[in-house]
C-alpha cells in the first residue's frame, strides 16, 4: 500500500506541475518569459562548471556545410565504433570500399587529451517548415556538442580543437575516393583512381625502394621544417630509364603510398603559360603532378640554343621573307608553352599555391632535357629505372608466380648477367600461359626469351664491328687518295 500511495501522490505531483507550467505558457507574456530564461540559465552558470561549445551541420543559412561539423564528424568516427551503443553507417566510395560509422542522434561519447575528460554529443533540432506546403515538413539542423571543464578553456580552445580539426581532415583526405586527373586545355576532366600498383610489387632492388619509401613519407611528414625554411611544400622527381623500365607504374605506387590525387597534365594540349598556370591553381594540396616524356611534351631543349643561333646569324630580319613564311607555316601552333613558364610552373610564386605536392617528369632520354629544368631545387630526386637486376626479377616472380626459388633460377641468374631485358618484358614472360597457370613454363618462356636477347644483341654487336671496320677502311681509302693527289 506504501508503494501505490507513493506513486499516487508522484502522479499527482507531475500532473501539478504539468498544469502550472501549461498556465505560465498560456498566460505569462513572451517578454517575461524569455526574461525568466535568460536568468535562470545565468543562475545555472554561476554553480554548473562545465562549459559547452555547440557545432552546427550547416552555416550561412544552411548554404553551405561547416567544414568544423564535418572535421568532427570524421574524428569521432573511430571513438564512436567503440563507445557508442547507436551508431549510424555508410559506404564512402575509396579504393577500398570502407565502411565508416558515425554516433547516431542524441549520442555521446567521451575523450581524453593530456590529462584532460572531455564529452562529446550529438543531437538535433526539429522545426517546422514555413514554407506553404500540402505535406507537413520538418527541417532538421543537428549538431556535436563539446563539453569539458571550465579550468581547462585555454588548452581546450588552443590545443585541443585544433588537433581534432587537424586529424579529422587527415581522416577524410585517407577515405576520399582518389581521381586521376587529366587536362583538355586549361579544363580539367577526372575519373576515379584505382591503379594497384604498390611499392611491395616493384621490379625494383630492395633497398633503393626502401630509399624512396623513406624519402616520400618525410616529405608528407614536414609541413613543419618547409614553413620554417621558407620553401613551398612541395618535391620535384625526375624519373629516367629506358622504355618499359616502370616509370609509370612507380608513379603510381607512389600514389597509392601517400593517398594523393593524380594530375596528369599534357602540355601539348595547354594554350600558352597563362592557361598553364591557370591549370596549376586548380590543382589541390595532397597531388602528384605528372609530366610524362618531358623531352618529348614540347621542344624545351633547344628553346633557348635556336634563340642564341637566331641571335648570332642576325636574326629573321636578314632572311628572305618567303623563307620566313615557310617556316611559320611549317611550325606547330597548338601550344606557346615556353621553357620559362614551365620553370615558373614548377618553383616560381605560383607553385606554392596549395602545398603538399609532388611534380613528377618522366623520360627515355635524360641528356636532352635543358639542366636549368632538372637541376635541384626542381627536380629533387633523380631516380633511374634500368633493365631488370636478377633481384628484381626474383620480386617479379614472387608477385606473379608466388615463389621465391627455383632450380631454373640459376640459369636465369647467369643470362641477367649478360643481356639486358625491361621489367616489362619479364613480366610478360612471367604471365600465365595456360588455366591454370604452370610455374616451368612460365620460367622457360623467359629463359627462351633471354636466350633470344643475347643471341640478338650478339649479332648487334658484331654488326656495329663490321661497320666500323667498313668506315675505317673508307677512311684509310680516302686518306691515301688524298695522298696521292697532293703527290
Amino acid at each position: 500500500m506504501a508503494a501505490k500511495d507513493f506513486f499516487t501522490h508522484l502522479g499527482s505531483i507531475i500532473a501539478s506541475l504539468m498544469f502550472i507550467w501549461a498556465m505560465f505558457q498560456q498566460y505569462f507574456p513572451y517578454e517575461l518569459r524569455s526574461h525568466i530564461e535568460k536568468y535562470s540559465k545565468r543562475l545555472v552558470t554561476l554553480i554548473y562548471p562545465y562549459i559547452q561549445i555547440t557545432f552546427h551541420e550547416f552555416t550561412g543559412e544552411r548554404f553551405m556545410r561547416s567544414e568544423a561539423y564535418s572535421a568532427i564528424e570524421n574524428y569521432l568516427s573511430s571513438k564512436s565504433s567503440t563507445q557508442a551503443k547507436r551508431l549510424k553507417a555508410d559506404i564512402v566510395r575509396n579504393s577500398n570500399q570502407s565502411l565508416v560509422l558515425s554516433m547516431d542522434d542524441h549520442e555521446e561519447v567521451s575523450d581524453e587529451f593530456e590529462g584532460i575528460k572531455l564529452w562529446w554529443s550529438s543531437g538535433k533540432n526539429i522545426t517546422k517548415s514555413q514554407v506553404f506546403s500540402f505535406y507537413p515538413a520538418t527541417d532538421e539542423k543537428r549538431y556535436y556538442k563539446l563539453t569539458f571543464h571550465k579550468g581547462y578553456r585555454e588548452k581546450v580552445l588552443d590545443s585541443y580543437l585544433a588537433s581534432v580539426l587537424k586529424e579529422g581532415k587527415a581522416i577524410k583526405v585517407r577515405n576520399r575516393m582518389r581521381k586521376l586527373y587529366t587536362n583538355n586545355g586549361s579544363m580539367w576532366s577526372h575519373v576515379v583512381f584505382e591503379h594497384p600498383a604498390t611499392f611491395q610489387t616493384l621490379a625494383m632492388e630492395p633497398e633503393k625502394k626502401q630509399e624512396i619509401i623513406d624519402d616520400l613519407i618525410t616529405f608528407s611528414k614536414a609541413e613543419d621544417f618547409y614553413a620554417r625554411i621558407g620553401r613551398a611544400w612541395k618535391r620535384g622527381y625526375l624519373l629516367y630509364g629506358p622504355p618499359g623500365t616502370g616509370k609509370s607504374t612507380m608513379i603510381a605506387a607512389m600514389a597509392n603510398l601517400l593517398g594523393y590525387d593524380l594530375y596528369d597534365l599534357e602540355l601539348t594540349a595547354v594554350k600558352d603559360n597563362t592557361e598553364l598556370r591557370k591549370l596549376l591553381i586548380e590543382t589541390s594540396s595532397k597531388s602528384i603532378i605528372v609530366i610524362e616524356d618531358i623531352d618529348c611534351s614540347l621542344d624545351l631543349t633547344g628553346q633557348r640554343t635556336n634563340k642564341k643561333k637566331e641571335r648570332v646569324e642576325g636574326g629573321d630580319e636578314n632572311k628572305d621573307p618567303r623563307q620566313k613564311l615557310v617556316k611559320e607555316e611549317r611550325e606547330p601552333k597548338n601550344s606557346q608553352v615556353t621553357l620559362s613558364g614551365l620553370l615558373n610552373f614548377i618553383d616560381g610564386l605560383w607553385s606554392a599555391c596549395g602545398g603538399e605536392r609532388l611534380i613528377v617528369f618522366t623520360t627515355n632520354h635524360i641528356e636532352k632535357l635543358d639542366p636549368a629544368l632538372i637541376r635541384k631545387g626542381r627536380m629533387d630526386k633523380h631516380i633511374e629505372l634500368s633493365y631488370c637486376s636478377f633481384v628484381a626479377f626474383k620480386a617479379l616472380a614472387k608477385n606473379y608466380l608466388h615463389i621465391d626459388s627455383h632450380e631454373l633460377f640459376e640459369r636465369i641468374g647467369e643470362l641477367f648477367g649478360e643481356v639486358n631485358m625491361t621489367p616489362a618484358d619479364v613480366a610478360e614472360h612471367l604471365m600465365p600461359k595456360t588455366v591454370p597457370g604452370d610455374v616451368v613454363v612460365s620460367l622457360r618462356s623467359l629463359i627462351q626469351g633471354l636466350e633470344l636477347a643475347k643471341e640478338e644483341a650478339k649479332l648487334k654487336a658484331e654488326k656495329e664491328e663490321e661497320e666500323e671496320e667498313e668506315e675505317a677502311e673508307v677512311k684509310s681509302e680516302t686518306k691515301m687518295q688524298e695522298n696521292g693527289d697532293v703527290k
